[in-house]
């Protein structure tokens, strides 16, 4: 059976060249970076390299660079440390968050090292209120503000420079989640005027487990994780370091294809949507789709009311295509996806997520195409 892949924004393959880079980190370097002896010498420098690399492409220093096992971590690091560490009082976030931020928020408001949590204003397509951002800022105190660059659900993007400025008008602190755009998108981290940004190097054909935070030079946070000097006394524990080196090269890689890369995949996801518009009756899309407000290795689908609406992926899994979806809660007992929640979504209407990366094919959406009208067809309403 063929099979084709359109889940890239859970997780990408990794590129070949990726895979060499580790390998032979692997097979030849296996020494401890702490160590002070020739062979942990080599791996330290392994280590401090890739660390150069990711800071030359942010335009960070690298003293500002500190790899973790991925975004959840990165994510967790920013908001509990940022707040611990400036007797944080007012956070601000979205409904539409990642679980990484947002139960991490709720869980020190529950805890009482926060008093209030607020939730700006966001559209029926994801789009943050900034208007409403800038009401919510303006008290005495200092606010630590979490707000995504770009869905991991809808695509939807949100103007990091805008919300840059806001912060600093207001002297808020500002982390941003960047797992779905970094490596897709240029992060200039001295125009963003973001205190911190994630990476997560399996999204952009890297290795699982392993990540990076940014934290700008202006402010100092205390560790997460205690137990070692290692990344220079911010996160205790021996450094993944076939999984550090290959994430540098797969943001190496990210940026020197950038270009190309966004626009063939730009070409595929706006291939799929007009011949979904011009096949299936009713069709529709959650969250932005434009180019310039929407991410664009990612399409959100709002297919028709159906039979068996609930089982629309398993159907397309059996016939070889994997993606990821949910749909709207429409009980108390289906929980369904806190994002379509967020924005209003039909409840009815079941939604499939379909995200393209740089190995997708014009071939593999013919062959989408295909599968989907027939399922469509299959469990159309009488």
């Amino acid at each position: 059976m063929k099979r084709v892949y359109l889940d890239n924004a859970a997780t990408t393959p990794l590129d070949p060249n990726v895979i060499a880079e580790m390998t032979n980190v692997m097979q030849n370097f296996y020494g401890n970076p702490s160590a002070i002896h020739a062979l942990g010498r080599e791996v330290r420098t392994l280590v401090e390299k890739a660390r150069k690399t990711v800071s030359g492409l942010l335009n960070a220093s690298p003293s500002e660079i500190f790899f973790t096992s991925g975004g959840t971590e990165a994510d967790n690091t920013a908001i509990r440390c940022g707040i611990s560490a400036y007797g944080i009082k007012h956070a601000i976030t979205s409904k539409i968050e990642h679980h990484a931020v947002e139960q991490t928020l709720e869980k020190q408001l529950k805890d009482g090292i926060i008093d209030k949590l607020s939730f700006v204003n966001i559209d029926e397509k994801g789009n943050v209120d900034y208007a409403h951002l800038e009401d919510l800022l303006q008290n005495n105190e200092r606010s630590f503000v979490s707000l995504m660059h770009a869905n991991n659900e809808l695509g939807t993007l949100t103007d990091m420079e805008k919300v840059g400025d806001i912060c600093e008008k207001y002297n808020a602190i500002y982390h941003a989640d960047t797992v779905q755009t970094m490596g897709h998108y240029t992060h200039d981290v001295r125009k963003l005027k973001a205190h911190f940004i994630v990476c997560a190097a399996h999204k952009l054909h890297g290795p699982k487990g392993v990540g990076f935070l940014f934290v700008n030079s202006n402010i100092k946070i205390p560790p997460m994780i205690y137990g070692g000097a290692q990344e220079r006394n911010m996160r205790g524990g021996t450094e993944n370091v076939y999984g550090i080196v290959g994430l540098a090269k797969a943001l190496e890689i990210a940026y020197a294809e950038m270009e190309e890369h966004q626009n063939y995949i730009q070409g595929l996801k706006d291939y799929l949507k007009e011949q979904l518009i011009t096949e299936i009756p009713g069709i529709a899309f959650n969250g932005e789709t434009e180019a310039d407000k929407s991410l664009y290795t990612v399409l959100n689908v709002s297919f028709p009311e159906m039979d068996m609406a609930d089982m629309l992926l398993f159907n397309l899994d059996i016939n070889g295509i994997c993606a990821s979806g949910g749909s709207a809660c429409s009980s108390g007992s289906n929980i369904g996806s806190h994002v379509l929640n967020g924005i209003k979504a039909d409840p009815n209407r079941p939604s499939v997520r379909f995200s393209f990366s740089k190995y997708t094919t014009k071939e593999d959406l013919d062959y989408v195409l295909e599968k989907v009208k027939m399922v469509v067809k299959q469990n159309a309403l009488a």
